[in-house]
């Protein structure tokens, strides 16, 4: 296996809902609408996708159709940024689209700035800023 993740999939309650927070209100670019059942976003590197939670359960298979996503779901995606102001402008961001601010932004035991946020279906979102290297596209360098 090459080590590289090709796409995130996020299973959503409402798939119109969630569209419509990750590409209206979060300003994630996308060109797709959910008409043919699932959503694609533009990122640099990774893929983000949205995927109805019940089809996803189904695609993993028969073993996990009615099962339920628990509160704590003990995953978070991170988007890194390159000044601290941004952590808490996206926070708000993501609130304002309808998300939830789990934690707001404070220093970290690690010497940087972080906060969490919730999606719409509660899925976890590190915002977070520290003494982090970027290559030209935006993607994080892993030392």
């Amino acid at each position: 296996m090459e080590p590289r993740i090709s796409l995130i999939t996020l299973g959503v309650s409402d798939l119109a809902k969630a569209l419509a927070f990750y590409r209206d209100g979060l300003g994630i670019p996308t060109t797709w609408t959910g008409e043919r059942g699932v959503v694609f976003f533009k990122t640099t590197g990774t893929c983000l996708a949205l995927y109805p939670f019940d089809k996803l359960a189904e695609d993993v298979g028969e073993a996990w159709v009615g099962e339920q996503k628990s509160k704590f779901p003990g995953i978070a995606l991170a988007h890194n940024v390159r000044k601290k102001e941004d952590v808490d402008r996206i926070l708000s961001q993501a609130e304002a689209a309808g998300g939830k601010i789990e934690k707001p932004g404070q220093d970290t035991f690690w010497g940087g700035y972080s906060g969490y946020f919730s999606d719409l279906d509660g899925y976890l979102w590190e915002v977070a800023y520290g003494a982090f290297e970027f290559n030209e596209d935006g993607s994080l360098i892993i030392p």
